[in-house]
């Protein structure tokens, strides 16, 4: 290629990326090495809890009762244990006596008492071998948490006649804290070594395969680091690790693939490296720059729930996301610059090809009629597909899939619908509850506690709900809004009221479940009691209530931003106005078998054995909203792929069957092996004990899946073959519109007939195949120049999403 075509070829940025490479890269590493030194012990500053809207009744009602009557919210309970003797045996009352005093001496703890103390039915378990001593750790989580850290050793164990047990809900968060850094390092040991095969399998080049890996990790460490800096000024959930792995891995990997790919096309069509990177910017980096945004505003619009669980995975999937979008269009520049055509270098799959050529070249000088030696025809290394006029070039068996979908697409559209919907009807049967206790594994000791006293004990101690009354008021009105309160459905027993100077505080015990449907309007119906002084309900149930409304009043904004915006993106990467109402609808549709497959195993508990968790009969509140917002925001990821691909080409030749066709030629095999390696990461993820963890990765690894090789195989090109050419109409001012402001990758390009091509000069991939046609591929290293009229390099006028 000539200096003055390479010039042509490099643009501003391009010259930005490549002018220092190696300062580039050396800089980025010591970037990294310094996140690594900001993002350590972010974990242990993270929270385990943000469930509830802290603007909500109940949130304030529990931390008055905190502040005034600290014995009526313990998160700390001591299980006593006698063994085979009673409680009330003098040897294990007077150790138990001990243990209380002890711990009430300890800084930081209020509010002990023990079963000892007042003889209480409610803190002795039904056999008579077991009691409680009940305390209050003071101060937020995390200061919560190292209270625990520092007394829990000195109390758990064997004490003279009795063995203690640590639970509690600050017990509960500890573990689970714990549990969750715990598996997502084991997640990361398996995900890691699982995803550099896989992309060993896609690039075939062992120094390609490792590119997208570094982004990854870079985009991971960077991440920790901005969250370390955040809970400086707010609480961030311990989840949210989960997803910076998660996304941190995935989107790096599908960034840096169609980056690699489209710079290794270009390499094989001629152009020298800097050319190459320009091209591969002006075309795969745009569309990159495109998917970062969309996923990452998917992932903002949690930002309007008031729960800092919701928050917390919004902060880190935005930060997650644009730094893996800056690491694949500055640092992977850099570093393709520094290689050039050595990124092809330690191929691992020589050996394979040679090794078919070489039986092919047996079985040629086999066959009957077959001449040794007998060139077996272009692009095949075994002889295969060579009748005349078949199409054999890379991709053609996504281009020959695409083509029959089409030539059914009504019964490929509705029947993939109707599947789709069928799948995601358990849904509808979806109950909402609160996590607790069970998301633990059987064997921790929190929730081995917690299940005694659950089942153990009268009354199931903490399953009430406290009713905080503030104001002055006399016994007598206390006494008649008790009365109220106990004539109400649904409530066993009424106790208190405990009063203190102008407050006082009653604790409900509902029938049935703690936090089942009748509890929850048990809430409802407290907070309508009237009284002469101002009253807040809390308790469990009280906080699913106050969580949901809070989800239910604000959902509508998190989905209208969503949509809006992904309209108004859609809009300015295709000119169409029909195209933006198909992507919401189908990414939408994509969606329905994880939430099918949410209620029908977590909740329901089908495969509750072979997955090893327990299934509460509920869905956290806060999960679905959080589910939706990550995998709508990865299956725009893989669309904008496959749109702007499409789009580039219908710009190109005006034919719209042949556009849909060409672009799930070039992205389909791509797009599957982002998935696949996606939904490994996400896999590894969803081997957590943790349920609500395993869910999140189980649930997104199928969405994924069934986004990539359902919809966009199948439903995608379906529609799009249905609606016509009209799939691409806009009114004249929308038109004007795009004109101006509307994205585009490459320059606009003469329109050239599709029958004017070989099918053998399109790339792309096929099924089966998840290179997707990269050009180390291509026997020979031929190049796939698609030629212009008139002359001239046509590959400058074709703009790819890969």
């Amino acid at each position: 290629m000539s200096e003055v075509n390479s010039g042509e070829r490099v643009g501003g940025w391009t010259r930005f990326v490549t002018a220092r490479p190696r300062l580039a890269l050396l800089a980025a590493l010591v970037i990294t090495a310094l996140a690594v030194f900001a993002g350590s012990g972010v974990a242990d500053r993270m929270g385990s809890g943000g469930w509830t809207a802290p603007d909500a009744e109940s949130t304030y009602a529990t931390k008055a009762l905190e502040r005034e009557f600290p014995a009526s919210q313990p998160n700390l309970l001591l299980l006593i244990h006698s063994g085979g003797a009673s409680v009330d045996d003098p040897a294990v009352a007077a150790e138990a006596a001990r243990l209380t005093e002890r711990l009430a001496a300890e800084e930081g703890v209020t509010g002990v008492g023990s079963y000892w103390q007042g003889k209480s039915p409610a803190l002795r378990s039904e056999d008579g071998h077991e009691a409680l001593v009940a305390a209050r750790i003071e101060g937020e989580e995390k200061a919560a948490g190292e209270i625990l850290d520092r007394i829990a050793p000195a109390y758990r164990g064997e004490h003279g006649p009795v063995v203690v047990s640590v639970g509690g809900p600050v017990a509960v968060q500890h573990d689970m804290q714990t549990i969750i850094e715990e598996d997502l390092f084991r997640a990361e040991l398996i995900a890691l070594p699982v995803t550099l095969v896989l992309l060993v399998m896609v690039f075939g080049s062992a120094v390609a395969a490792l590119l997208p890996l570094g982004v990854g990790i870079v985009a991971i460490l960077g991440t920790n680091a901005v969250l370390r800096g955040i809970t400086e000024f707010t609480d961030v959930s311990v989840f949210a690790q989960n997803l910076t792995t998660a996304l941190g891995l995935g989107l790096a990997i599908d960034y840096a693939l169609f980056i690699v790919r489209r710079f290794r096309e270009e390499l094989n069509a001629g152009a020298d490296t800097r050319a190459a990177i320009g091209t591969t910017l002006r075309t795969a980096g745009r569309t990159v720059l495109f998917s970062a945004l969309t996923v990452a505003v998917s992932l903002a619009a949690m930002l309007v729930f008031p729960q800092y669980f919701l928050r917390s995975f919004a902060y880190a999937g935005i930060a997650v996301v644009l730094l893996a979008a800056a690491a694949a269009l500055i640092l992977l520049p850099a570093a393709l610059m520094l290689l050039g055509p050595r990124v092809n270098s330690l191929d691992l799959r020589r050996l394979l090809r040679r090794r078919r050529r070489a039986t092919a070249a047996v079985d040629a000088s086999t066959a009957p009629g077959t001449a040794s030696g007998e060139d077996t025809g272009p692009g095949t290394a075994s002889g295969k597909d060579t009748a005349p006029g078949r199409d054999t070039g890379p991709g053609a068996r996504w281009g020959r899939f695409a083509e029959l979908v089409m030539r059914r697409a009504p019964v490929f559209a509705v029947l993939t619908t109707v599947g789709l919907v069928l799948l995601g009807l358990p849904f509808l049967g979806v109950k909402f509850g609160t996590a607790d206790h069970r998301q633990l594994p059987a064997t921790a000791e929190s929730r081995v506690v917690q299940e005694h006293i659950q089942h153990g004990f009268p009354g199931n101690p903490g399953g009430g709900l406290e009713v905080l009354a503030e104001g002055p008021a006399t016994p007598a009105q206390y006494e008649d809004f008790r009365t109220r309160v106990a004539d109400l459905d649904g409530v066993r027993r009424v106790d208190g009221p405990l009063t203190a100077e102008n407050t006082a505080y009653f604790e409900v015990l509902p029938d049935g479940e703690s936090v089942g449907q009748d509890a929850q309007h048990l809430v409802r119906d407290l907070r309508a009691v009237p009284a002469p002084f101002d009253t807040s309900v809390t308790g469990t149930a009280a906080a699913l209530v106050d969580s949901q409304d809070a989800i239910a009043d604000r959902l509508p904004w998190a989905v209208g931003i969503i949509a809006v915006v992904t309209l108004l993106l859609v809009f300015l990467l295709t000119g169409s106005v029909l195209i933006p109402l198909q992507a919401v609808v189908l990414n939408a549709l994509s969606l329905t078998a994880m939430f099918g497959a949410v209620v029908w195993v977590f909740q329901d508990g089908h495969l509750s054995g072979l997955l090893a968790f327990t299934s509460t009969g509920d869905i956290e509140t806060t999960l679905p909203v959080l589910m939706f917002c990550v995998a709508f925001g990865l299956s725009m990821d893989y669309g904008v792929f496959l749109l702007s691909r499409i789009k580039e080409e219908y710009d190109r030749t005006g034919e719209h069957e042949h556009a849909v066709t060409f672009g799930l030629r070039h992205t389909g095999g791509l797009i599957t092996a982002a998935a696949v390696i996606l939904a490994v990461v996400m896999v590894a993820i969803g081997t957590s004990r943790v349920t609500n963890t395993k869910m999140l990765g189980l649930g997104i690894a199928l969405a994924v899946l069934m986004d990539a090789m359902v919809v966009r195989s199948l439903l995608v090109p379906a529609v799009m073959k249905v609606m016509g050419r009209a799939t691409w109409w806009a009114p004249a001012p929308l038109r004007a519109f795009h004109r101006r402001f509307g994205l585009s990758e490459g320059e606009p390009a003469p329109a050239v007939s599709p029958q004017s091509r070989p099918a053998e000069e399109i790339p792309g991939g096929a099924p089966g195949d998840m290179s997707g046609g990269a050009p180390g591929d291509v026997p020979g290293g031929a190049s796939e120049e698609i030629p212009e009229e008139g002359g001239g390099h046509g590959r400058d006028k074709i703009a790819a999403g890969a």
